[in-house]
């Protein structure tokens, strides 16, 4: 008997990611396609398997009770597939075509794909060979001890502070916002929210050596007097997950405006101003101090910051 093909990968990392939270749209993005490229391919899956992965409305595509159980089967899959293409990379004897990239979860979902997209393109077009890239996807404490191992060549972080053992530039900035569901109290407030009422407000956290949490207690240490956070109401490993429980009638959260942005836009969230609160943090380059970047790490890091606008220097 004949054994039928396998399905199709992408198809299937795009219904995880649908089913993670993420719109079509985002997670066609951080693939690389349109997003009417990424439903025809779902929607040629889902003819393939002869179910209905996907529900689409006009507020966008949500799966189906089938979906999310395709997508939970998936997931090991898509892990061996990335774990298969990780060790075939290392077979490869030219290493100037190796860049690792160790990215904050926040960076390495909403920032870093454009960045390789566009990184791509511009060989392509010079007519040399496309890089191999490695990217771990974690939070900045795990980028931080990924860098100083020197498992990953280059990081990119979202914290206000950069230890001091590495070599660090900043190449742009992001807003956190104080993000609830739309039935919440506080999605009526006349005036920005008192930053004490938030700092003593369990939230929708992630886990601790976040960025993003991170940024948000130093943003409360830094008032005059300072405040310190309230332990969370919970804590999870993903942004999708804290949006996906802010939305369904969770405590608020505070997340990037990057990863908040579909969210919003949809009436999914709604954001809450906060009085006095500085919510801006900075994304940083990071690398081993005292060593210099070379081949696809050095083009990779200028790359980034010419589409960032900052000052090339590596």
């Amino acid at each position: 008997m004949s054994v039928p093909p396998p399905p199709d990968l992408v198809a299937l990392r795009l219904l995880v990611d649908v089913a993670d939270g993420a719109s079509l749209t985002t997670a066609a993005r951080s693939q690389g396609f349109t997003q009417q490229a990424a439903s025809a391919r779902v929607a040629a899956l889902e003819r393939r398997l002869g179910v209905t992965l996907l529900e689409r409305s006009t507020r966008g595509a949500t799966p189906t009770s089938t979906g999310r159980v395709v997508a939970g089967w998936a997931l090991d899959a898509l892990g061996a597939a990335d774990r298969l293409t990780a060790s075939l990379a290392t077979l490869r004897a030219d290493a100037q075509l190796a860049v690792r990239i160790a990215a904050s979860m926040t960076v390495a979902e909403h920032l870093v794909p454009r960045w390789l997209v566009s990184w791509r393109a511009e060989r392509a077009a010079a007519g040399d060979l496309a890089p191999d890239v490695t990217l771990t996807a974690t939070n900045s404490a795990g980028v931080v001890d990924a860098v100083r191992r020197g498992d990953a060549d280059l990081g990119v972080l979202e914290t206000p502070s950069v230890p001091a053992d590495l070599d660090a530039r900043t190449i742009g900035h992001d807003e956190l916002v104080l993000v609830v569901a739309p039935e919440h109290p506080w999605a009526t407030l006349r005036g920005p929210l008192p930053a004490a009422e938030l700092a003593a407000t369990p939230l929708t956290s992630r886990e601790r050596g976040s960025g993003t949490r991170l940024a948000y207690e130093q943003a409360l240490a830094r008032l005059d007097p300072p405040l310190t956070a309230s332990v969370p109401a919970a804590e999870l490993p993903t942004g999708a997950a804290i949006r996906l429980t802010v939305a369904t009638g969770g405590a608020p959260a505070v997340l990037s405006r990057l990863a908040t942005a579909d969210d919003l836009e949809a009436g999914r969230l709604v954001e809450v101003p906060v009085a006095d609160v500085d919510l801006v943090r900075p994304l940083t380059l990071v690398r081993r101090r005292g060593t210099a970047l070379t081949g696809a790490a050095r083009e990779w890091a200028l790359h980034v910051m010419r589409v960032q606008g900052t000052l090339p220097g590596v």
